[in-house]
């Protein structure tokens, strides 16, 4: 009986365990992430129990809401996947951290998924809001302003993409940085499962220091997934290729291709400043002792 029992579920113990875990986590992580931004920009507004206008002091709803989601998508993947939920993470461990190149595909898909899943329940959930919003503003239906619930863009004060390219490789960088820091047991890691917890400050402090240039996706899969859904949903060319009516056109793009530089250079610039300094520091004090940072990594 335990045999057979194996046999049906052993395919939970190999990598689609871990597919299914990052799908998840990642689908947490847009459910509360876009949520909040759907309560802030429709919920709110059109419930009367707001006061029906959208305040700077919302961004510090937003901020504060994707730092959370954060936490809750890492606590529940974590114990199997490791909780990337971010394909630039993903990218930045596999690059410097020993986590194997023939599964990075595999959690980029699961992903992406796990955020078009999370984008098309929090919709299911503020369907009427975001109509009544839309009718509120005297626009059509699946209009652009509202597919910023969904979607990351530019602010309106850019001519051209260096401003949001760039705004996305810094907050990006910064996240690395920020988890590099946590998983490394050679630094000061936060105990008692705390890590996740630090990583929500970290998105939280990103999104409030940089976040107004491109709305901070510093996830590919946090924009990209939620994208496509919209795309289906109607959205039009407002969702893909993400034509908002500014001067830019085509952003899609912008989302996926500059976190992922930001996360190269992050990995690089943690490594260069703290984790080969702490590596020579620890062979300088005992050449022979075992560099616990780097079984860690390994261990991912």
């Amino acid at each position: 009986m335990a045999e057979a029992t194996r046999g049906k579920t052993g395919w939970r113990e190999g990598q689609m365990g871990e597919l299914l875990s990052e799908f998840l986590g990642t689908a947490v992580l847009i459910m509360f992430g876009t949520g909040v931004v759907a309560m802030a920009v429709a919920g709110l507004p059109q419930s009367g129990r707001g006061d029906g206008t959208i305040s700077n002091g919302d961004w510090l709803l937003i901020t504060f809401g994707w730092g959370m989601a954060v936490i809750m998508g890492v606590y529940v993947a974590g114990g199997i996947s490791g909780a990337h939920i971010n394909p630039a993470v993903t990218i930045a461990l596999a690059l410097k951290r020993g986590f194997a190149w023939a599964k990075v595909p595999g959690y980029i898909v699961a992903q992406v998924l796990g955020a078009f899943v999370g984008a098309a329940i929090v919709y299911l959930n503020y369907y009427d809001a975001i109509s009544a919003a839309e009718d509120a503003a005297g626009v059509g239906s699946k209009d652009a302003s509202t597919v910023g619930i969904f979607v990351t863009g530019p602010a309106g004060y850019f001519d051209n993409y260096w401003g949001p390219v760039i705004s996305e490789i810094t907050g990006t960088m910064l996240l690395i940085i920020i988890v590099f820091a946590v998983i490394d047991l050679m630094n000061i890691p936060p105990k008692a499962n705390l890590g996740a917890i630090v990583i929500g400050f970290g998105v939280m402090a990103i999104g409030m220091s940089f976040g107004a240039n491109s709305g901070y996706a510093i996830n590919p899969a946090r924009d990209f997934g939620p994208r496509l859904f919209t795309a289906v949903a109607g959205w039009g060319e407002a969702a893909f290729p993400g034509d908002t009516g500014g001067t830019l056109g085509v952003y899609f793009w912008v989302p996926i291709v500059a976190p992922i530089i930001g996360a190269v250079i992050g990995a690089f610039v943690y490594d260069f400043f703290i984790n080969d300094v702490l590596k020579a520091r620890m062979k300088a004090a005992d050449p022979n002792l075992t560099q616990r940072g780097e079984v860690a990594e390994d261990d991912l």
